[in-house]
């Protein structure tokens, strides 16, 4: 079964956050944006391209590419969104530029993504575990120093943000050095993360 990821970036705060969604339907993604209202509450604005960058990709790329381009598909889900107040704007056609914010959020992503997971197949939850695993490291990042003191040395990060601190994890031993044959699936993913 094929997934995606739908990545949400805060233009404000840089923190990014990313959704496992299980097709490229309407449906789905107004699921995966319902999900990241109910973690950090609704946007007042979103932005977001016309798909026109998809351009020139493979059949897969182009199928998600006419849902983006797609009136119906646009017009349900600015409805939804102005519903509940949510203003939509979408960049003009031909121009990816006007989101370089996210396009970067996408490229870095998508880069680390692949060179982590290879050629493993993961289910639908390893899939959700590893995203969100890898969405806490993304918002340690720092963004500033948090102090202009030289002596101190803590960075800002999307986390204080999101939850007053950096975001931590539970420490996990190195499992960097052990082959993938010998790993148990939950390892696997506390390896992937380990890589990224």
């Amino acid at each position: 079964m094929k997934a995606y990821i739908a990545i949400f970036i805060c233009c404000v705060t840089r923190d990014i956050h990313l959704e496992v969604v299980s097709d490229t339907s309407t449906k789905a993604f107004k699921a995966g944006l319902r999900r990241l209202i109910s973690r950090i509450g609704k946007p007042t604005h979103i932005y977001s391209d016309n798909g026109t960058n998809f351009v020139g990709a493979n059949n897969e790329i182009k199928e998600l590419e006419a849902l983006v381009r797609s009136n119906l598909h646009n017009e349900e889900v600015a409805n939804s969104m102005s519903n509940v107040g949510v203003t939509w704007h979408f960049n003009p056609p031909a121009a990816p530029h006007f989101g370089g914010l996210w396009e970067a959020g996408v490229k870095s992503t998508k880069y680390h993504l692949r060179r982590v997971m290879g050629k493993q197949r993961l289910t639908f939850e390893e899939l959700s575990t590893l995203t969100t695993q890898i969405e806490a490291i993304l918002n340690s990042r720092p963004l500033t120093e948090e102090t202009t003191d030289p002596s101190e040395l803590r960075a800002l990060t999307p986390g204080h943000f999101l939850i007053g601190q950096p975001l931590t994890t539970i420490p996990d031993p190195s499992l960097l050095e052990l082959p993938i044959n010998r790993l148990s699936r939950w390892q696997l993913i506390q390896q992937m993360t380990q890589s990224f």
